[in-house]
């Protein structure tokens, strides 16, 4: 079998399938996040609901439901995370209002600024301005 010479034309087939395969991996990516951040506001909802303002009955239902919820799932749901997804859903009730451009990431950064109007600030900015999560913490905190 002798030697076949690169066309422009399978070229341009390369990068047609190679920009196919990154724009599908990049939207895989973005649909898992937003399912994510949509399911974390949803635990954090369950559980601020069940919790109310007992603080005593919170405490042993988050040691419960980490228990049983790592035995199900894995690594991911300690009292400590539970805890993050009941401050979201908390910080950002309106689950209409969520930006599927921001990460769970995002969300637990800006979480940590107290300020809402400060919050909602660098909420916008990382979603118009696509600010990666470090962007957006060395912004937030400096």
């Amino acid at each position: 079998m002798g030697s076949i010479e690169v066309t422009k034309s399978d070229i341009k087939l390369y990068e047609n399938i190679h920009g196919t395969i990154k724009t599908a991996r990049a939207d895989v990516i973005k649909t898992v996040n937003q399912t994510m951040v949509l399911t974390y506001w949803e635990v954090g909802r369950y559980i601020s609901e069940a919790v109310g303002d007992r603080a005593d009955y919170g405490k042993y239902l988050l040691k419960y439901l980490s228990k049983r919820l790592t035995k199900d799932f894995g690594e991911g749901f300690t009292a400590v995370s539970l805890r993050n997804m009941r401050r979201f859903y908390q910080q950002f009730p309106i689950r209409s209002a969520l930006r599927s451009e921001l990460s769970w990431t995002h969300y637990r950064t800006l979480m940590r600024i107290d300020d809402e109007k400060k919050r909602n600030y660098y909420l916008r900015g990382c979603a118009e301005s696509a600010w990666n999560t470090r962007l957006t913490n060395a912004l937030a905190f400096k």
